[in-house]
Parts: structure tokens; sequence; C-alpha cells
């Protein structure tokens, strides 16, 4: 198995490619930002690339950014995202065009080389490995976005002006409604985002965060 490794990290990326290399594994390339790693990509056409999610320059979202070129130029080559950080948007995208020989692990989550030389190999031979905690986030990001996209047009009105910082009664100025109306779309909005109440949490917060996070 040929493999590339992208990860700004100087120290963990030279002991990964250590780790694997007494594992049997070829190491072909290291990259430690995006665009090096598309062209060590194209150089090489390994069998599975290994990208953090955020590199240089912006430490945002580059890798996956550069994944989703890797999978749209190189299709013979998997891509296992190893990270600190989960982006459920940006997964979404890669995961969606098209799962085949895509996976995604959690650095602190690996238990050993075992581990993860077994999750390299299915995502070289198409197959598709996401962490357990990764799942569950874009589960819960899936059921989220159904649930903003139920809302009613007013709603959405309501929770904009919410997430503004205004409160009922200026909501209501702002949309020229009684501000009994506003407290009856604002519980409507709960409901429909599966907010209960409770002495633990803030609704109000919680459907702002939904919101922002869209």
């Amino acid at each position: 198995m040929r493999v590339v490794i992208a990860e700004d990290g100087a120290l963990f990326r030279d002991g990964l490619a250590r780790l694997l290399a007494e594992h049997g594994t070829q190491v072909v390339g290291t990259a430690a930002d995006g665009p090096s790693l598309l062209d060590l990509v194209a150089a090489t056409v390994p069998d599975v690339a290994i990208v953090d999610v955020r590199m240089p320059p912006e430490q945002r979202s580059e890798g996956v950014e550069a994944a989703l070129r890797i999978r749209r130029d190189h299709p013979a080559t998997g891509v296992m995202l190893l990270s600190n950080h989960i982006e459920t948007h940006h997964t979404l995208r890669l995961l969606a065009d098209d799962a085949y020989g895509v996976g995604y692990l959690l650095k602190d989550r690996v238990a050993d080389a075992g581990e993860l030389l077994g999750a390299l190999r299915r995502v070289a031979d198409g197959g598709c490995v996401v962490d357990p905690l990764v799942f569950a986030r874009l589960l819960r990001r899936r059921n989220r976005d159904a649930a903003l996209a139920a809302l009613s047009a007013r709603e959405r009105d309501v929770l904009g002006l919410m997430a503004e910082g205004l409160s009922n009664g200026a909501v209501a100025r702002r949309l020229g409604l009684r501000t009994k109306t506003v407290e009856v779309h604002v519980r409507s909005i709960f409901a429909r985002l599966g907010l209960t109440e409770s002495p633990d949490d803030h609704r109000r917060v919680l459907a702002v965060l939904a919101y922002l996070a869209r």
C-alpha cells in the first residue's frame, strides 16, 4: 500500500511516516499544506492520501478542500481524513459526492498502528471508515438541518432576529406582529428543533446556535 501524508505538524507527520514504514506501508511523500499535497498526489498517485482537516495558510478547512480535489481529479486514490477536528459541513460534502474510498478518524481515538493500518487498507480497497463520534455528529447535523428546513418562512424570520440578539418584544416590533404571536412562533421553533424545557439548558441559545451553525 502506497500512501502520502499531509500534516503541518512536523513531529506528528514524521512520526506517522516512520510508524507506517515500520509496518510495511510505503510512504511515497509528505506535505505540509494543501497545494503541496495536490502536487504530490498528482506526481505519485498513491493508494491513500492521509490528510489533516485544517492546514496552512488559514488553519480552517484546507485539508478537506484538498481532499475534495483529490476525489475529483484522482478517483482511484482513497482519502483518509485524520484530525483532531470534526468539520461536519465540509465532511458531508466529501461523503455526499461519493463515499467510495473515504475515511475520517480522530487522531486521539486511534488506539494502535494495527487499527490505523486496517482502516487505511479498507479505504484503499474502496471502503468507507468513519469514527463513531464523527458519524454521530454528522447524524445530528443532518437531523438539525432537516428540522431547520421544516420551519415556516415566518419562523425562520423570527429565529434570524433571535440570532441578532433581539427579545420577543423587539422581534414583534421589527416584524409588525403582536408579542404573543412571536411567543407562539418561538414555542413552535423550540418544538420543531426538539428543544424541550430543562433547567440545565437555555433553549433560546440552543436554537440560535443551531441557526448559526447551518
